[in-house]
């Protein structure tokens, strides 16, 4: 097990936290007193959304270190998550490292540096609970569903030969990064209808006749501690429960105790077809099925980006993306999810979008991967837009104008404008984003945030420039946390 350490920098006031808590201030008097009479939406630091009738202002939000992992540790796609109405306790639940085999190094401050050497390297959910207070820390956490997510991509033909050597894994420097099981989505149960779980949705790279494809695999939970992971639906759904949540060096196991592997089933349509990628694909950046989840009237609405079908054959450089949803009653169903419906298209290739019901409105907002309309000499500057439709249909995220042309540099003028991260050159990389959520999976901010519209976590992936060169492993690169406000814009 091993186990992130918050920075110092989220532990004590510095200048940089000090000037965003007097912005934060500034910008909370603001909101609670309503915009000024008379102003117009002429600022060049706001943009307009919502369908004309609300704007985002950039520049006034805190922002901060959420995690600085260690050098062998990797954390990414957080989602904070309000498990119960009003104040905490939150939870944590997010992407980190494979856990090695082998004692645990609990305590330990620093550590070797760590880079995916095995293809099945780099995915395990971990979960953990957190204060209020302290809602942009990352708390102790434990690897929860790493061994499954393991079993889940092996062939099933190879487990028979699990007692024989494995092969030496190549040098990482050949290797791309992970293609293990990861992106958890967490969503409360039919509490109105006495589910008391929560469900943890999870891909894995499974094979198929036509290569690796994302599968989307599920879990549930009364206690983020504890999970049971759901098998295959051919003589209707089974949950099994995941004995261990630490790893252990392999063959060893207490004497007298025998243990279970959960084998997993992917999660099935109405149609009785698994719920796969259209495509074959590796690697950490790969979108395929990633995405969010939010209850609204009683539904699930599962948003998520996947390659177009029209361009599995093309370079996976140059495959275009879609956005996409599927709808569900009840998640413990033997075919929870409807049948893909395409929401808009084509978006560009590695889009990854998170939507989700907006706090206090009836409309969808929509978090995802852009570019800032300017480059820095390194490229490109990174950055996380957020979007608003003017309702609550479905179809309104397909009105959105999500990139300026050409789509495939993937500029756009509605960026948040985080400062955070990178090295100073301009060369950031903000990646694998999340948010907070209330336990539907709508858009929650802590108390102490509470006049936010919204708060966002984001993987600070150092961008490799133009040149392709000084790429950054994902391994102890810091997460940040930054908030967004929105307002009525003046005479709408």
């Amino acid at each position: 097990m091993i186990d992130p350490k918050p920075s110092p920098l989220a532990a004590r006031p510095s200048a940089f936290a000090t000037a965003c808590a007097a912005a934060f201030l500034a910008t909370s008097a603001l909101l609670a007193g309503g915009t000024v009479a008379g102003a117009q939406t002429t600022d060049t630091s706001c943009y307009v959304t919502g369908g004309g009738s609300l704007e985002i202002c950039r520049g006034n939000e805190a922002e901060g270190v959420f995690v600085a992992p260690r050098a062998c540790e990797s954390v990414s796609g957080v989602q904070i998550l309000r498990t119960t109405p009003g104040t905490g306790p939150l939870q944590a639940v997010y992407q980190a490292e494979t856990p090695l085999a082998g004692p645990s190094r609990r305590g330990a401050e620093t550590c070797a540096p760590r880079r995916a050497g095995d293809p099945l390297d780099g995915g395990s959910v971990r979960a953990g609970a957190m204060p209020e207070q302290l809602a942009t820390t990352m708390p102790p956490v434990q690897g929860r569903l790493w061994e499954v997510t393991r079993a889940a991509e092996r062939p099933r033909e190879a487990r028979a030969r699990r007692g024989r050597r494995r092969e030496a894994a190549p040098p990482p420097e050949t290797t791309a990064e992970g293609i293990a099981a990861r992106h958890p989505i967490t969503v409360a149960g039919r509490d109105w209808g006495g589910d008391a779980y929560s469900y943890v949705f999870f891909l894995a790279a499974m094979p198929t006749e036509n290569g690796n494809r994302h599968a989307l695999l599920q879990a549930r939970t009364l206690d983020f501690t504890r999970f049971d992971i759901r098998g295959g639906a051919e003589a209707g759904t089974t949950w099994t429960p995941l004995g261990k949540t630490d790893p252990e060096p392999r063959g060893r196991r207490r004497r007298g105790r025998t243990e279970a592997e959960p084998d997993p089933g992917v999660v099935l349509d109405e149609t009785g077809a698994p719920v796969v990628g259209h495509c074959q694909g590796q690697g950490f950046d790969r979108t395929d099925l990633v995405g969010s989840i939010s209850v609204v009237d009683q539904v699930y609405h599962y948003f998520y980006t996947d390659v177009l079908p029209s361009d599995c054959n093309e370079p996976v450089a140059t495959r275009r993306m879609g956005l996409y949803l599927r709808t569900s009653r009840d998640l413990t169903a033997d075919r929870p999810w409807s049948a893909a419906r395409t929401i808009a298209q084509p978006l560009p290739n590695q889009s990854l979008v998170r939507v989700a019901k907006a706090r206090d409105m009836d409309r969808w907002v929509v978090a995802y991967r852009c570019n800032r309309p300017a480059n820095t000499m390194d490229g490109p500057v990174s950055d996380i837009c957020v979007q608003y439709t003017a309702d609550l249909a479905p179809g309104s995220l397909a009105g959105l104008t999500w990139f300026s042309e050409p789509q495939a540099i993937m500029r756009s003028t509605a960026y948040l404008g985080l400062r955070s991260g990178g090295d100073g050159s301009g060369r950031f990389g903000r990646s694998q984003h999340f948010w907070m959520t209330d336990r539907y999976g709508n858009l929650a901010t802590p108390t102490n945030y509470r006049a936010k519209a919204g708060l966002v976590t984001w993987l600070d992936r150092l961008a490799p420039g133009q040149a392709g060169t000084g790429a950054s492993s994902v391994f102890g690169r810091p997460v940040y946390w930054g908030t967004w406000s929105v307002r009525p814009v003046v005479g709408r």
